[in-house]
């Protein structure tokens, strides 16, 4: 590989992760409103977040599972730390010359329980959606990328939704409202996972590093 191979590929690679950071850190900011779309009761994050699936599978294939697997750690921690920093500003006495200010934490403090639920399923959902990337990778190679991403994809968004759904909003809304939410969470999310499908093609795949000739 060239340098100037090693500097595109370096780009593409900071590209797709900041793209996957800012995704989740959107969705789970939307995810604190419960809105109405075609009679179906959505967390707002499911418009931004099943793009993350695909933005992931775009990491795994730019840098490798390792890399992803890291992201996917980063991206989690960023998120508490984000929950927390909205916790903080909307407990700290806001300047009265200003005036009262109680959108800011009407709007972004955090549910606690919709935080860690979002986090959970993100972590989880995400690192199954590796393991099945890299499992299509290892016996199939390079041939038919879009159907390595609608694979994993396929298992990991029935994960995430259940387990989002499941921690946030059982025993906390009524039993026909999770349902709805998480049929349109998988209903998006596949809408979603067709869409981005090409995304695939659109970056180059990491090539694996030849061994040592000491090895």
């Amino acid at each position: 590989m060239n340098e100037s191979e090693r500097q595109s590929g370096l780009v593409s690679v900071a590209i797709v992760s900041a793209a996957y950071i800012a995704a989740q850190m959107l969705s789970d900011i939307a995810s604190l409103r419960i809105v109405t779309i075609a009679g179906f009761s959505v967390d707002a994050g499911t418009l931004i977040y099943p793009f993350t699936f695909t933005l992931r599978d775009l990491v795994h294939k730019t840098a490798g599972i390792k890399t992803a697997r890291w992201l996917i750690v980063a991206a989690a921690v960023i998120n508490l730390l984000m929950a927390g920093l909205f916790w903080l500003v909307a407990r700290i006495p806001p300047d009265m010359n200003v005036g009262p200010q109680l959108e800011f934490g009407r709007v972004l403090a955090p549910v606690w329980r919709i935080v860690i639920a979002s986090i959970v399923a993100e972590v989880a959902s995400e690192l199954v959606d590796g393991e099945v990337y890299q499992l299509w990778v290892n016996k199939v190679g390079q041939r038919l990328q879009w159907m390595r991403v609608l694979t994993s994809n396929s298992v990991s968004i029935p994960l995430d939704s259940a387990l989002f759904c499941g921690l946030a909003f059982i025993g906390r809304m009524p039993f026909a409202v999770v349902v709805s939410i998480f049929a349109a969470n998988m209903i998006a999310k596949g809408i979603t996972t067709v869409i981005s499908l090409p995304w695939i093609y659109l970056v180059k795949e990491r090539k694996p590093q030849s061994p040592s000739p000491h090895s």
